[in-house]
């Protein structure tokens, strides 16, 4: 089954968290360094940021292919507000194969939320 990681809405507590309630969780993890989060509405968006030196802080989840399609629709992956592509987890958790959602439009104006959502 995939494994997500998940920095938003979707964690535990989230607004959107029941998609993944009768899923597996795995564990809180990071992301490595070069990605950072912000806020294009009331949710973050990820993007790479080549001067990070945080990552992203998140959970990994092991989920159904039903589940992944319903997240890819609840995040827009057709409709190019999000693509989902794999990510490199820190340590201890580097040896995941897991994929995120990378926020695709433009970022400027936005907030800059740093590593971790809420803040």
């Amino acid at each position: 089954m995939p494994k997500i990681f998940v920095y938003g809405t979707l964690k535990r507590g989230g607004s959107n968290h029941h998609y993944l309630q009768d899923q597996t969780y795995i564990a809180d993890a990071q992301t490595v360094p070069g990605y950072t989060l912000y806020q294009p509405a009331d949710y973050p968006g990820l993007v790479p940021a080549a001067n990070d030196s945080a990552g992203v802080t998140g959970e990994v989840w092991e989920i159904t292919l039903e589940c992944l399609q319903a997240v890819d629709a609840l995040e827009g992956t057709t409709e190019g507000l999000y693509a989902r592509k794999h990510i490199l987890l820190a340590p201890p958790h580097d040896s995941f194969q897991v994929e995120t959602y990378y926020y695709l439009p433009p970022i400027a104006g936005y907030p800059h939320l740093g590593s971790t959502w809420p803040v």
